[in-house]
C-alpha cells in the first residue's frame, strides 16, 4: 500500500482558494472511480511552518501512470485543474510505501 502526496506551493494568499479547488478536483477523481478517499489540507499564513502550501493525500494499492492505456480520465478533471493552475508557484508529488503491521515480527 502506498501513500501518495501532491504538494502545491501557491501564490501568497491563495492557499485556501487553491485547497478548495484541489478538493473539488480530487472529488471528481474519487467519484469517477479513479481514486479512493482523500484529504486536502493547507496552511495559508495563520499556522507555524511553511505557508502557501496545499497538500492532497490518498492511498493506493499500486502506483500507475495516469497516461497508461485505457485510463479514461473524465474531461471535468482537467477543467477543474485549469481553475487553480495559474495560482501555483510550483507543485510536486511524493510516494511513500506504508508499513504493513502484519509483516512486523512481534
Amino acid at each position: 500500500m502506498y501513500k501518495v502526496r501532491r504538494v502545491y506551493r501557491t501564490q501568497p494568499g491563495e492557499a485556501r482558494n487553491v485547497a478548495t479547488l484541489v478538493y473539488q478536483q480530487a472529488k471528481l477523481y474519487r467519484d469517477s472511480g479513479h481514486r479512493g478517499e482523500f484529504t486536502v489540507s493547507y496552511n495559508g499564513y495563520t499556522l507555524p511552518g511553511e505557508t502557501n502550501i496545499v497538500i492532497l493525500e490518498w492511498q493506493d494499492d499500486k502506483i500507475m501512470s495516469p497516461s497508461r492505456p485505457g485510463n479514461n480520465i473524465p474531461p471535468e478533471v482537467f477543467e477543474a485543474g485549469a481553475k487553480y493552475r495559474h495560482l501555483l508557484e510550483s507543485q510536486h508529488i511524493e510516494f511513500y510505501e506504508m508499513v504493513d503491521p502484519s509483516t512486523i515480527d512481534g
